[in-house]
């Protein structure tokens, strides 16, 4: 099953300062931080900030490249979770044909956003996103998700750069 999520924001991670973008289901009664690349980061910050780039991004050719070839992004979904990489898939619609395509998630969200199509997780990703592989890193993983899921709205802030 398939759980609609938002983008709730992006924010930086204390211990690793790398980027997280914060999904969360539209009842607020689940949080999913993904970590991703600064230049993701970025580029859904533009996004969510409805800011212009002076030129093109590359998820801005993107969507270009899927309207000019007619098609339409229908949705992006978290598919999977495997040795803690995210996984996603871009489904798109083209001449009644539905096409599906292998993404990172940070790409996907960021084309999500420009294409204004729902994000979806898979009910199995956020399951397995809670289960922790390494007993070591546990009680820092677990303080981490502690920290983000106690956050409130003015805890959120706008990402910056």
């Amino acid at each position: 099953m398939e759980i609609e999520m938002k983008i709730r924001g992006l924010m930086v991670d204390p211990s690793t300062n790398m980027p997280i973008v914060l999904l969360k289901d539209p009842a607020g009664e689940t949080l999913l931080p993904i970590w991703v690349g600064l230049y993701e980061a970025n580029a859904i910050a533009l996004e969510v900030e409805k800011s212009q780039a002076p030129r093109p991004l590359t998820h801005d050719l993107l969507k270009n490249l899927i309207n000019g070839l007619n098609a339409r992004v229908q949705r992006v979904v978290v598919t999977e979770l495997k040795n803690d990489t995210f996984y996603a898939v871009i489904w798109m619609e083209q001449d009644g044909e539905t096409i599906s395509l292998d993404a990172r998630p940070s790409d996907a969200l960021a084309l999500a956003l420009r294409a204004d199509c729902p994000i979806f997780v898979d009910e199995e990703v956020l399951h397995a996103a809670k289960i922790l592989p390494n007993p070591a890193e546990q009680a820092s993983s677990q303080d981490v998700r502690r920290w983000l899921e106690g956050l409130n709205d003015e805890d959120l802030g706008r990402y910056k750069m």
